[in-house]
């Protein structure tokens, strides 16, 4: 019966692909399934190999250690190096569709330094081999390959490119299970941040960062507002737990207010509520904390693009450029010239070109840019309304106060 693996990959294509990888890398390399069943090999199998799988027992096979790999592979959303339990090296790449593993590209074994007797007695103390298996193992030492370190990242490298694209949807997932990965990290950096600097029940929420997140999602900083969603991410972890309906709460409130942050940022409200609505929907058949979490970043995305879907289509990779430039130095006297040479314009063109894809002039965006981080300054921090107009880019107090009630309607102490 065919693996389900060939069923949605064309085996010719994959064995083509491997057959010319091992013609140039030279190390064994196979074909598993999703039970670790060899489909197709490349290159010897090594008798280093065939001792060692005498003395392992069931629960320790070597097709088990290889899946393990591949799942830990899937998890990173990347190949996957790791020293088996024959304390040999080897590099999975998984094949999976739809979050599911169908199989693994499996490379090795080899080693990254000269052998010693050390490699063999840990296996001795492990498995218990006699002594005829071990003068064998050391016989066999010399002939497993030696890779440096260096070269071992390229074959790395190389298995990912070559295989990323070759299933339908893998390489979508495997970069999503690399972001899911990545914002887990920083939310528990948060969290440790929080532990080691704020005792339990006396901490209060900090306001200051959302509102933050909130002008950063309206000037189009979405790194910076992914970052900051994290932060406040592990702040309700930290105070309030690993419960899953009270992330969902939360979450729900940050969308509501950054729906009202997009719109008020110049996005149509009907694309804000659909998707604020599509959230919503999905949140109900989440079972995840991760899910939740990696869900809501992505929707401070879409918000943030939404904010800039109005700019035409012929400039709007310039603009957007543009416009991260300003939301990145405008706390600096930056100036049209500026942020023409960035984006390689001439000045006057950038201008018109600013214009008519924005619906504002150069300074009169700029100027908004610092109004909003100027209402994040005066509502959570202390600091003289002298001090934010230099922080804020303005070149003196009165040029801001006379700015800010333009933009608000308000002086700035008025507003505070």
């Amino acid at each position: 019966m065919e693996s389900g693996l060939y069923q949605i990959v064309e085996k010719q294509r994959l064995c083509e692909i491997l057959e010319s990888f091992y013609a140039c890398i030279g190390l064994p390399t196979q074909i598993i399934d999703a039970n670790g069943r060899i489909l197709d090999s490349y290159g010897q199998t090594s008798n280093y190999c065939r001792i060692i799988k005498k003395y392992l027992p069931k629960e320790d096979s070597c097709e088990r250690v290889h899946i393990r790999a591949s799942q830990k592979a899937m998890d990173l959303g990347e190949t996957y190096i790791f020293s088996c339990h024959a304390n040999l090296n080897h590099i999975v790449f998984p094949l999976m569709n739809k979050n599911t593993l169908f199989g693994s590209v499996l490379v090795g074994p080899f080693l990254m330094d000269e052998p010693d007797s050390t490699l063999v007695l840990g296996i001795d103390k492990r498995y218990n081999l006699s002594t005829t298996a071990l003068l064998d193992l050391y016989e066999e030492l010399d002939s497993i390959k030696i890779v440096p370190s260096s070269m071992v990242t390229h074959i790395s490298r190389l298995l990912y490119y070559l295989f990323a694209d070759l299933i339908s949807e893998s390489k979508q997932q495997l970069i999503m299970n690399q972001s899911k990965l990545s914002q887990q990290s920083r939310i528990n950096e948060s969290i440790q941040m929080y532990k080691s600097g704020i005792s339990p029940g006396t901490s209060s929420y900090p306001i200051e960062l959302e509102q933050d997140l909130i002008t950063k999602v309206k000037t189009g900083n979405c790194e910076q507002a992914k970052a900051i969603l994290n932060d406040l991410l592990g702040y309700v972890f930290f105070a309030e737990g690993n419960s899953l309906d009270i992330v969902k709460t939360r979450s729900i409130e940050l969308c509501s207010l950054l729906s009202r942050a997009a719109i008020e940022g110049g996005a149509t409200s009907d694309s804000i509520l659909k998707i604020n609505n599509q959230y919503l929907k999905s949140l109900q058949s989440m079972r995840s904390l991760d899910d939740v979490c990696f869900k809501l970043q992505e929707t401070v995305e879409t918000f943030t693009d939404c904010i800039f879907n109005y700019i035409p289509t012929k400039n709007s990779e310039l603009i957007k450029k543009a416009i991260l430039y300003i939301a990145q130095n405008f706390s600096s006297p930056i100036s049209l010239d500026d942020v023409a040479k960035h984006v390689h314009l001439n000045p006057a063109y950038f201008s018109t070109v600013f214009k008519q894809s924005t619906g504002s002039s150069f300074k009169e965006y700029l100027n908004m840019v610092r109004v909003e981080e100027s209402k994040r300054l005066l509502t959570s921090t202390g600091y003289s309304v002298i001090d934010i107009a230099v922080a804020t880019g303005f070149e003196d107090q009165s040029y801001f106060s006379k700015v800010f009630k333009k933009y608000t309607g308000l002086t700035p102490k008025q507003y505070r």
